[in-house]
């Protein structure tokens, strides 16, 4: 029987231009009849500076292989994110269960003004000027949810006409 040779190795080295954000790594333990069995689970933001974000969770044994899980998921969840220069369009409640976070638009050289996971978010979006309060709670699970999910609501002006058949001057 002849050996396949293994194609990642042959795989040229992918060049991808991603912000990645570490934001959790988590011991987690599960009592068996032997002792603890211990494992990590990592929590990670991608996206691309321009748009472009996604989050990911992994498990594994060890921390790199966790990492290295979540990021492959946040590569395959990224969402697109409606922006207007270097803020966001208008202003925006994103909430997944109990985690709300409020998203307000800023002027230019405001900076991001965001709590921990919040901040991963808007920095791997390619948000520059923003300001956010984040309520209900401080799990960064919830919170990046609840602000991705707030991200994927946003409307440009354009996409307002588009949608009700009129011209951008109408609208505004």
């Amino acid at each position: 029987m002849a050996r396949r040779e293994d194609n990642r190795r042959n795989r040229p080295e992918e060049k991808d231009e991603l912000i990645k954000k570490l934001v959790a790594v988590n011991r987690v333990t599960k009592v068996v009849k032997g002792g603890r069995h211990m494992r990590f689970s990592a929590l990670v933001v991608v996206g691309d500076g321009n748009g472009r974000v996604g989050m990911g969770c992994g498990k594994a044994g060890e921390v790199p292989e966790a990492i290295e899980k979540a990021t492959a998921e946040a590569k395959r969840k990224m969402a697109l994110v409606k922006l207007v220069g270097t803020t966001i369009p208008h202003k925006v409640i994103g909430k997944f269960g109990r985690g709300n976070v409020l998203m307000l638009p800023a002027d230019e050289g405001t900076g991001v003004i965001a709590g921990g996971p919040v901040r991963a978010v808007m920095e791997a979006a390619g948000i520059k000027n923003i300001r956010t309060k984040s309520y209900g709670t401080n799990n960064p699970y919830n919170c990046i949810r609840a602000t991705i999910e707030g991200l994927k609501e946003l409307r440009t002006a354009e996409d307002v006409a588009k949608l009700r058949g009129k011209t951008v001057e109408e609208i505004l």
